[in-house]
């Protein structure tokens, strides 16, 4: 059977994240549930297959303009799934949920949006193992100490003491131009540059 989007329900658990797609959401969602029914270890079996693909992707420009190239005959997109699955280590192939999922996103046009499902897993996957996971976006990389001061003191909220672990990822985006963008839960600190300017163009449109 194959692995068919979540309602529109379940993807509203994703409110608060900042970068994948609502449509991205619902497979997110859809393949989270269709691991976990089957067993923990499914579960973990199918976040392990989708790092390796996207660190896969992430590699490699011809997989990148594979899964963003919606013109692709129907074959094609099969030889292009199967060399992504072969990239990313899993010559053997993968586990049906994971296999179904690609299938459902080849059919439905949505391969463009792969990167935001597995994030959306991602996050998934983290609250199910009790992490809180932190995106902090900044404009250029942040180096440890930075990343450390922040970890310690985002360690000392109240959603971060209801968890069991933190995971810290930093983001880069230039478009961010200074400072960061904190996300974590349904919470998002913006402390860019970006910001700033936005709301003080903002404020000069009123005046005008």
């Amino acid at each position: 059977m194959l692995l068919r989007p979540a309602t529109r329900t379940a993807a509203t658990a994703f409110s608060g994240r900042r970068y994948a797609s609502a449509i991205a959401l619902k497979y997110s969602n859809a393949i989270y549930s269709a691991a976990l029914s089957k067993s923990p270890q499914q579960l973990t079996k199918v976040q392990t297959e989708l790092a390796s693909i996207s660190s896969a992707i992430k590699s490699s420009p011809e997989l990148s303009s594979f899964i963003s190239n919606p013109t692709l005959s129907s074959k094609d997109r099969a030889a292009g799934l199967k060399a992504l699955f072969q990239a990313a280590g899993k010559k053997d192939g993968v586990s049906d949920v994971t296999k179904n999922l690609f299938e459902v996103l080849s059919e439905n046009g949505r391969l463009a949006e792969t990167g935001g499902v597995i994030e959306g897993f991602n996050e998934l996957f983290s609250k199910y193992k009790g992490e809180l996971e932190v995106t902090v976006t900044s404009a250029q990389p942040l180096s440890a100490d930075i990343l450390k001061r922040l970890e310690n003191t985002l360690k000392q909220s109240q959603a971060a003491q209801q968890a069991k672990s933190l995971k810290l990822t930093n983001k880069v985006n230039s478009s961010v131009l200074g400072g960061i963008v904190v996300d974590f839960g349904d919470k998002t600190i913006d402390l860019s540059v970006s910001s700033r300017v936005n709301k003080l163009n903002a404020e000069r449109v009123e005046w005008q």
